[in-house]
């Protein structure tokens, strides 16, 4: 399964760092969306925890989403199967987990997103996995402005 990994050392704080990780409610004040996010909807009701259901839909499909593991301010975990469009590409399995060290000067925060690719997109692997780079670099980017800027 082939896994992207991206890090930030994060001027604030790990608890300022998780509550806007975990705010899925509040994603627009920080995440801009693109050709593969266009945002988070159809949250379950309530502040976000281990069972927290979303959605997430761009132009090559639907995200339904849930957090599997939450402990905060250290570790939120997303499962985030993707059905393609057209539905016959099948579905990516992807797995984003943040995990959040407080130091001396900030956050150390580590993106690890695992992708399992459906039979017919395995050929087109580093094509896929390029784009999924790109967006977490973009997202952690993203959440290192926004917490930065406090």
């Amino acid at each position: 399964m082939p896994t992207i990994s991206r890090t930030a050392r994060i001027r604030g704080t790990a608890e300022d760092t998780f509550e806007a990780l975990t705010d899925l409610r509040g994603y627009g004040r920080w995440l801009d969306p693109s050709a593969d996010y266009a945002g988070t909807i159809d949250i379950s009701p309530g502040p976000t925890r281990v069972g927290t259901e979303y959605v997430e839909r761009s132009r090559l499909g639907v995200r339904r989403g849930v957090v599997t593991a939450l402990r905060a301010p250290g570790l939120v975990v997303f499962h985030q199967p993707m059905t393609l469009r057209p539905a016959f590409a099948g579905v990516l399995d992807i797995v984003v987990t943040y995990s959040l060290a407080a130091t001396s000067g900030g956050v150390d925060l580590e993106r690890v997103v695992e992708v399992t690719l459906p039979p017919l997109l395995r050929p087109f692997a580093p094509l896929v996995l390029a784009r999924f780079r790109r967006e977490s670099e973009r997202t952690v980017d993203a959440l290192q402005d926004f917490v930065e800027r406090g």
